[in-house]
């Protein structure tokens, strides 16, 4: 049974701070992000502990590994299908700039009803910069578009460590560039991403507002990856046991996509940012990840620089458990919560609701 969700009430305050009749509706009501784990979500948690954390472990020793995780993400994405209620668009698009003509790549999904054409949500996946497609996404990419009436686009960025930081980062803003040129305004796109799609999301906002493009209307960020030195999230990982990954193995991943970026350049080092003029942001994070200390301190950063910023923390939950939401009720009610925050900055007033935490 899916957790009940609550009726709607005051207003998010500027800052990340709730409204004292918000916190009284939680308490009477309990907020979906404070409920015990579901028995599916305790099962799959562990299931994913015992089974692939020993895997990934090994991922990042040798280009051999990459490849032939690579190969078998793209083959298990095959059993992988979308919301039955979208569709998918490709995208082949040339884009003429300075060093001449790139081609920009990737998928966007279309909700069969309901479909709102003059904004869109960017999406930009996960996979520690080194693995995963849009095929590999679509739980949550499809899943978005039927939620929020929205089209999102999913593009191909390059891959490290063939393609090392800011590779990815040009693709991603080609991806915004894109989306404008094709008569959506910035000020009706949202960016959102999980894990290292969530770490390119964050960093491409801050590259949009630190070169004065057009600023989106909101930011959405799952789990996301903010520290690639992992600093922040080797104590929790010593405390909670990540079910996907640890920090070391991390940190080793986070070496080759940084390659021979220096650690204090502010497209990478997240927390180092200044967040002047960013959008309202929502971060979802799972309580039983190592990354969840990294997520509170950037939703600390950006409220600090005057963001409007909320940050939910899902209690017992996993890395990315969102895209899992065709079988757990809490990545359900995730979804939602997004949905609805997309839509409401999207349409330019506050979201209003329970589940975050300031």
């Amino acid at each position: 049974m899916e957790p009940r969700k609550p009726e709607p009430s005051a207003a998010y305050r500027p800052g990340g701070a709730v409204a004292t009749d918000t916190v009284a509706l939680k308490a009477a009501l309990g907020s979906p992000t404070d409920r015990r784990p579901s028995m599916q979500s305790a099962v799959i948690s562990r299931a994913l502990r015992f089974g692939l954390r020993p895997i990934v472990h090994r991922l990042p020793g040798h280009p051999m590994g990459i490849r032939t995780a690579r190969t078998a993400v793209e083959a298990a994405s095959l059993l992988v299908g979308q919301h039955p209620r979208t569709r998918i668009e490709g995208v082949h698009a040339p884009l003429e700039g300075p060093g001449g003509t790139r081609h920009l790549a990737g998928e966007m999904l279309v909700p069969e009803k309901g479909r709102v054409t003059d904004a869109a949500v960017l999406y930009l996946h996960g996979g520690g910069y080194i693995i995963c497609s849009p095929r590999s996404h679509r739980p949550i990419t499809s899943r978005l578009a039927v939620e929020t009436g929205l089209p999102v686009f999913v593009p191909h960025y390059r891959l490290a460590p063939e393609h090392p930081f800011p590779a990815p980062l040009e693709d991603a803003l080609d991806a915004y560039r894109w989306l404008m040129n094709e008569g959506y305004p910035a000020s009706r796109i949202v960016i959102a991403g999980d894990s290292a799609g969530g770490h390119l999301a964050a960093s491409l906002t801050g590259e949009i507002c630190r070169t004065k493009l057009p600023t989106p209307a909101g930011l959405v960020l799952y789990s996301p990856w903010v520290d690639l030195t992992c600093e922040l999230s080797t104590e929790c990982d010593q405390r909670t046991r990540d079910a996907y990954i640890s920090a070391h193995t991390a940190r080793r991943i986070g070496q080759l996509v940084m390659g021979q970026a220096e650690l204090a350049d502010p497209r990478l080092a997240l927390l180092e940012c200044s967040w002047t003029g960013v959008p309202p942001v929502l971060i979802q994070v799972g309580g039983a990840e190592m990354l969840r200390p990294e997520a509170e301190r950037l939703a600390e950063a950006l409220t600090e620089a005057g963001a409007d910023c909320r940050l939910q923390v899902w209690q017992g939950q996993i890395h990315v458990f969102q895209l899992l939401n065709r079988v757990l009720p809490e990545a359900r009610a995730a979804m939602r919560e997004s949905a609805r925050f997309i839509t409401s900055v999207i349409d330019g007033f506050p979201a209003a609701g329970s589940g975050a935490v300031a």
